[in-house]
């Protein structure tokens, strides 16, 4: 039984060495990588609405004739 526990402390031992190697990015970081994700999904997004859109309006055309 005690040699079940000791892969268990080994692994603990690796993960909180490895946590202590994350560097976090600061603030400014943050903030500039949030508002360049925000404005690309609201690029994309009007994108998508326009091409839904065009087809939605083509579709439209089509079936009308």
């Amino acid at each position: 039984m005690a040699d079940e526990k000791k892969p268990k402390k080994n692994f603990f031992k690796g993960v909180r060495s490895e946590f202590k190697k994350i560097t976090w990015p600061g603030k400014d970081d943050v903030i500039k990588q949030t508002v360049v994700v925000t404005i690309i999904t609201v690029v994309v997004a009007l994108l998508i609405a326009a091409v839904d859109l065009g087809i939605k309006y083509g579709i439209n055309f089509l079936t009308s004739l």
